[in-house]
């Protein structure tokens, strides 16, 4: 088929824009802007450590903001190879020019896809979800330009593959009222997404400012061009432009690739963030949210004005380098040609402020801008006063963030010459049952999978089993109430209620509950000796699943699996929406805690018990999180050890741990046990 088809000359505007606005009151509207914005409320909701094979979520370092580039898995729950995984898009420039539009989608999925370690970038392939209207005048013909840009132009000459993708070629509506026919198009759009095999998961960048000497770089590929067209800037004023960024050499965008790559191997680089949206102004703000810590930047040397410096969003990224490398960070790109897209800008500052030439402001007035829109969605969607609670704590300057505390030797571990049986126990809408098994076969167990049709079928005992955990998830999907239903399939089927109670009343076992395991293990108190004063555990307070990362102290009780543990305050993963502890009476909860035989409770980054959310993302009384029975053969906790078993697993963690996490220690509490 023949398509005869040209693109329609859509009227631009020719004078400048941006005239006459200051630095303030651009920045005070581009952070408020939702593509620039804080997403926390987005974010929070989804699980991001379910299968323990997550190196690189959304949120990075101490104190937990959602600014990285790129996404990385491992390939399994023993290794450090794995997969990366990046997005580019740049709709709106597709407003200037169809074919910029979806090079620079490309381009924004590498520059994203250089935070983690790729040994080779034709090994990256692309997946290119198109959105069009090719029937609207002149985009079918844009839509041919935009394709071949990227299809057989750009990728080939980057060495790189788009061997997938789907397309949406109806972006459009009609309808007609009494005012007559009209009709809404949207723009021909690219989304990006971007995989690569990964070397080493540990080797991933993020935006987090060190508190080191130090400078920050700036790569800019367009080499001050500065160009304006459909930038956040442009945008928040209703202004459009009409001259757009570019990509100007896929040489260069490689060789910038490839050059990232060199100096992280080399450990050469401390921080990286991508420039995008936003420009330079969100890119260096975010990285100084991201590492709690005031920004100095000097762009009197860059071409152009303060606000086309700081506002354009051509290709780059920022870099901090510890000031002993800064030279052998230039003469590294120097070495690709690209010596004179190399600019040094700025450090950091102890002010706490973000100062560029005249323009000063407090990091916290900024972030909350930066974070007022995430406040106002979750308040509308959550509980008002949890959304008020995390606005205000990302405000605060000396918030120290997660600060662990570890009171024993993490690395310690023994030889057993058997491999005693463990039973994974799991029920239909469990999830975590994989990882939960790593981690006890780690410690020296064989981990068995065992489901509850096994149990009740007969066709497996616990009898054969000193160890047995209940794994994390939604069993029938919580639909009869978090874990309750599947401890009704125990406790009404008269089988299943002896093998449970007999396995409890042995004195040479122990029990694990974990997240829904824990639900369901605490619904089974009466079967269990010492256990009359475990809670049930109800909806969050902020009436929404919670995926975050927090902390937690270990009390000294006498739970088997936390000997040796009691004073550590450890970071580790929850992901529930139903964890808050309920007793009787807030009295009852205080006389909980005072028996001693409360394992776990929130802390903040004072190491001080807490209610806040969302340090205590569920609201549970005094912070209480986890609890022992009486002889400490049982325990039942909502959040994940399991999950961060290994250090990579962990959203962030200090530099000098080792390969194990601190919670494998739990694991190996259990075999040491069972002796």
């Amino acid at each position: 088929m023949i398509r005869d088809n040209h693109s329609a000359k859509r009227p631009l505007p020719s004078e400048p824009i941006l005239k006459n606005r200051s630095v303030k009151e651009i920045a005070e509207r581009v952070l408020a802007n939702p593509s620039v914005a804080d997403k926390t409320f987005l974010i929070t909701i989804g699980d991001r450590s379910v299968t323990g094979m997550i190196a690189r979520d959304q949120m990075v370092g101490p104190w937990q903001v959602p600014v990285a580039d790129v996404a990385v898995t491992t390939a399994t729950l023993d290794s450090y190879e794995g997969e990366a995984m990046s997005i580019g898009e740049r709709a709106p420039v597709a407003l200037i020019s169809a074919a910029a539009s979806a090079r620079m989608a490309v381009a924004e999925s590498l520059t994203n896809m250089a935070a983690a370690s790729v040994a080779d970038m034709g090994r990256i392939n692309l997946s290119a979800n198109w959105m069009a209207s090719p029937n609207y005048e002149g985009d079918g013909a844009d839509l041919y330009e935009a394709v071949k840009a990227i299809g057989m132009e750009l990728c080939p000459e980057l060495g790189i593959t788009i061997p997938v993708g789907k397309d949406s070629m109806s972006m459009s509506t009609v309808w007609e009222d009494k005012d007559g026919k009209h009709n809404v198009t949207a723009p021909i759009s690219v989304v990006i997404s971007a995989f690569a095999p990964v070397a080493d998961a540990r080797k991933t960048l993020t935006p987090v400012l060190e508190k080191k000497p130090s400078r920050l770089l700036l790569v800019d590929l367009a080499r001050g061009k500065n160009r304006m067209g459909a930038s956040i800037a442009a945008q928040v004023f209703c202004e459009l432009g009409n001259v757009s960024p570019d990509v100007e050499s896929a040489k260069e965008l490689r060789a910038f690739f490839e050059t990232v790559q060199k100096l992280n191997r080399e450990g050469k680089l401390l921080a990286y963030h991508d420039k995008s949206d936003g420009g330079l102004f969100v890119t260096a703000l975010e990285m100084a949210f991201a590492g709690h810590t005031g920004v100095t930047l000097d762009i009197s040397k860059l071409a152009g004005s303060d606000v086309d410096v700081l506002f354009n969003e051509e290709l780059g990224a920022v870099l901090q380098v510890a000031n002993e490398n800064v030279d052998a960070v230039k003469a590294a790109f120097a070495a690709a040609g690209l010596a004179d897209t190399v600019s040094d800008i700025g450090t950091l500052n102890d002010s706490y402020q973000f100062i560029v030439g005249d323009y000063r402001e407090d990091i916290s007035k900024l972030r909350s801008i930066w974070s007022d829109t995430t406040r106002r969605i979750a308040a509308l969607r959550d509980n008002p006063a949890c959304a008020e609670s995390e606005y205000q704590l990302k405000l605060e300057q000396n918030d120290p963030g997660i600060t662990p505390k570890v009171t024993f030797d993490m690395q310690l571990k023994k030889d057993y010459a058997s491999r005693p049986k463990m039973a994974i126990l799991r029920e239909q809408g469990v999830n975590g049952e994989v990882e939960m098994a790593a981690a006890f076969d780690r410690a020296g167990f064989e981990s068995i999978d065992v489901h509850m049709t096994d149990i009740l079928s007969g066709r497996v005992s616990l009898k054969d089993f000193q160890g047995l955990v209940a794994c994390g998830g939604f069993s029938y999907g919580d639909v009869l109430g978090a874990g309750e239903g599947w401890a009704k399939s125990i406790l009404f089927n008269e089988k299943a209620r002896q093998e449970f109670e007999e396995f409890f009343h042995r004195k040479n076992t122990f029990t694990l509950g974990v997240c829904n395991g824990c639900q369901m293990v605490s619904n089974l108190k009466d079967l269990i000796p010492g256990a009359e004063h475990w809670p049930r555990f109800v909806q969050n307070l902020s009436e929404r699943f919670e995926a975050r990362f927090v902390s937690l102290k270990v009390e000294e009780t006498p739970a088997v699996l936390l000997k040796g543990m009691a004073g550590s305050v450890l970071p580790i993963a929850v992901a529930h929406g139903e964890g808050r502890a309920e007793f009787a009476s807030r009295e009852a909860a205080e006389a909980c805690v005072k028996s001693g035989l409360v394992s776990l409770r929130y802390v903040d980054g004072n190491h001080a018990y807490t209610e806040r959310y969302p340090l205590n993302p569920n609201g549970s009384p005094f912070g209480i999180t986890g609890l022992t029975s009486k002889d400490g053969r049982a325990l039942i906790m909502m959040p994940h050890p399991e999950r961060v078993f290994r250090t990579v697993q962990y959203s962030w963690h200090p530099a000098d741990w080792g390969e194990d996490g601190p919670w494998m220690k739990l694991f190996r509490n259990a075999r040491e046990f069972v002796g």
